[in-house]
């Protein structure tokens, strides 16, 4: 930096404003203020010189989060960064000071060096970023003119053709943009941002290339058509529209999509008296009404081999009359709002060149509209290049959606990945997304994001996508992105996803598992419970039987043969059970040595019970064993799990009291068979209260 290089030092303590002059002299002319008032009025006559202000807090007259302020409205803080040097060390002073622009915040005591490297790389930066800002607006300005250049030289060549002017797209051109602007002042229904404007204007040129497949004898004959001809030239909106249609590449460009509409309906009128297909009101987009209107205007302010050029007044007043069809009220009324300097507005700005005005308008105010600063938009290749570059390092599939655009911009790694364009217009209607996302999850998601809140952005949800024709469960993590009011709905969605499959399959496998007994491979007992359950909801008509199955001499086995043994017993009973039975069927394992087992029947249940029965009873290893087994029915018995189990269990005592190896099913005489039990433990329970109660009265406490 130069000595000139001039640094604003704003503070009310004369020692802070020594010390920071101490630092800086070196290297920076040091401008020093004691109050907000004398900050601004250094920052007004010095403006174009200072490169960076230093600026506290608490001050007389104005306080430095009203320099701010002031900075602010009258855009300073767009070319001199401010830094706050405060001993205000609270968290709400910080960020109130970064949400009106700060740049950079110290807090006192501060290092010399941390003071002077910040202010270093502060200056730097902003000086970088006038330089980028100037590069960038170049390349946009070369880039757009040429991009106009090949557009008005492939509409130059249908225009020689027809023996028009070579003026015509540049007169269309320009009544286009005016009747565009004036239409977004006044009307809001169209969401005409300088974006989607500039992007109109440069589609309507390219509203009659149709006319280079219609015969030359007949586009430049100087007389009246005849019906036959007149149809023939009809056509070129049409023929138009399809070779827009027809390209190979481009064909999701915005672009080639407005030009499209602009080629096949640039002459439909109003009332549904237009060409070539009827369409009515609103349901000709605007960009084809505005380009309609254009061509009219100057098709009758200029010469043509079959007719003379009418003069302006000539012009407005056929169009407002109805002579030259019928077309938007609210376009007509824009007409009539820009009357006055149309004329001269399109003889000056035939020249057809774009100015470095019209272009930061074009880019700065536009992709403000979307929220994006000034300051941030001047680093944005860079930015655009990192994201790349991290995206694809990540293998994680970007992307981004914005709600005024109805875009979802994917990274251009995950776009290959995923095998889909890296733009996709309108997400929700889109083919070629729901290839790889099954529809219900797609809309779960959108539910999801629609719940979230500022202060819960993020969701996070696995969802198995088809990715090359392969199906993997991939990880979701997205969250909104709200403008500076928070209270309005959010501006975009951001979020990736990651290949999780490894992970979710495990996690299926441990899940898998935690269901099952280590031992037998059958289900738990809680698992078992919730899947009957679910049978038992949808059981209406159909009728089904619990088994509870218990091996009776399972102890002595264990104690005369080892544990090892009993457990071969038990994985081979398991089975036995398991081959017993349906699929659909449930089988358990709920304790040592019990069994569950619930089926579902039409008729004959006593046969079930009996095929049930012998396959688990027999000899293993040439061990004999037996079993008892009580069983319930459903809807005799209860319709519930816990009743069904009840019953079953009473049922399974029966048997063992009768002398085991055998099944019995439930009847009403078994109902107080445990109840010698349940009495026990009501007593038990009963004597527990007493002893509380006697408790509580020694301490003086309530008793409840």
């Amino acid at each position: 930096m130069t000595k000139n290089t001039k640094i604003l030092v704003a503070d009310d303590s004369e020692i802070n404003r020594a010390i920071l002059a101490d630092i800086l002299t070196p290297d920076y002319e040091v401008l020093e203020a004691c109050d907000g008032e004398e900050a601004l009025y250094y920052l007004k006559r010095y403006h174009s010189e200072i490169a960076l202000v230093l600026l506290d807090i608490v001050m007389p007259k104005l306080d430095g989060f009203d320099v701010l302020t002031i900075m602010n409205r009258d855009g300073m803080l767009n070319n001199i960064p401010v830094i706050i040097v405060s001993s205000e060390t609270s968290a709400a002073y910080i960020d109130h000071a970064y949400n009106l622009g700060a740049a950079e915040y110290i807090s006192r005591p501060f290092h010399k060096m941390t003071v002077r490297h910040r202010i270093e790389n502060t200056v730097k930066l902003y000086a970088k970023q006038k330089y980028l800002e100037n590069i960038v607006t170049d390349q946009i300005l070369e880039k757009e003119k040429n991009n106009v250049v090949m557009v008005d030289i492939l509409s130059h060549i249908v225009e020689f053709r027809n023996g028009e002017s070579g003026l015509h797209v540049l007169h269309i051109r320009t009544i286009t943009e005016l009747l565009l602007r004036q239409l977004q002042r006044t009307c809001s229904q169209y969401h005409l941002t300088p974006a989607r404007i500039a992007l109109m204007t440069n589609a309507s040129a390219l509203h009659d290339i149709g006319k280079i497949s219609i015969p030359g004898e007949i586009l430049n004959k100087p007389g009246r058509l005849t019906a036959e001809e007149f149809e023939i030239i009809k056509t070129h909106s049409v023929i138009g529209a399809e070779m827009l249609e027809d390209l190979t590449y481009y064909q999701d460009e915005e672009l080639v999509q407005v030009a499209r509409d602009i080629c096949r309906w640039h002459h439909e009128r109003y009332d549904g008296g237009g060409y070539p297909d009827s369409l009515k009101g609103e349901q000709i987009p605007i960009a084809a009404q505005v380009v309609s209107l254009a061509d009219v205007y100057d098709a009758l302010t200029s010469e043509r081999v079959y007719k003379p050029a009418y003069s302006h007044e000539q012009t407005l007043e056929m169009i407002f009359s109805g002579e030259c069809g019928v077309f938007n009220p609210v376009l007509l009324d824009a007409l009539k709002a820009v009357e006055d300097h149309l004329e001269s507005e399109v003889k000056l700005r035939s020249a057809g060149k774009i100015t470095r005005d019209q272009i930061h308008e074009l880019t700065y105010e536009g992709l403000n509209n979307y929220g994006v600063s000034d300051r941030t938009l001047d680093l944005l290749e860079q930015e655009r290049t990192k994201y790349q570059f991290y995206a694809s390092l990540t293998r994680e599939i970007q992307f981004e959606y914005t709600y005024g655009s109805d875009t979802l911009i994917i990274s251009e790694w995950g776009a290959a990945q995923a095998g889909i364009p890296e733009s996709v217009p309108h997400p929700r209607n889109s083919p070629e997304l729901f290839k790889i996302f099954a529809e219900e999850d797609f809309w779960d998601l959108h539910s999801r994001l629609k719940q979230v809140t500022p202060d819960k952005p993020i969701v996070s949800e696995v969802y198995r996508l088809t990715i090359k024709g392969e199906r993997r469960w991939y990880k979701a993590v997205v969250r909104p992105i709200w403008g500076l009011d928070e209270n309005v709905p959010p501006t975009k969605i951001i979020g990736k996803l990651v290949d999780n499959d490894e992970e979710q399959n495990t996690l299926d496998q441990l899940a898998l598992q935690a269901m099952h007994d280590d031992l037998t491979g059958l289900l738990g007992k809680n698992y078992a419970r919730k899947e009957i359950e679910q049978h038992l909801a949808c059981l209406k008509k159909k009728k089904a039987a619990l088994m509870i199955v218990d091996l009776d001499i399972f102890k002595s086995v264990n104690d005369q043969y080892g544990h090892l043994y009993g457990d071969k017993m038990l994985k081979t009973v398991g089975s036995r059970l398991k081959k017993s039975v349906r699929n659909s069927d449930v089988v358990a394992r709920i304790g040592g040595d019990e069994f569950l087992v619930y089926v579902e029947y039409k008729e004959h249940i006593g046969r079930l019970a009996e095929r049930v029965f012998h396959t688990v009873s027999g000899s293993y290893d040439g061990v004999d064993v037996s079993v008892s087994i009580g069983i319930a029915l459903a809807k005799e018995n209860g319709t519930t799990y816990e009743e069904l189990f009840f019953h079953a269990d009473q049922a399974l005592y029966a048997s063992k009291q009768a002398g085991r190896n055998q099944y019995r099913f439930y009847e009403d005489s078994m109902r107080t068979i445990l109840l010698p039990y349940h009495a026990e433990l009501s007593a038990e329970q009963e004597r527990k209260g007493e002893v509380l109660c006697a408790a509580e009265q020694k301490d003086g406490s309530q008793v409840r």
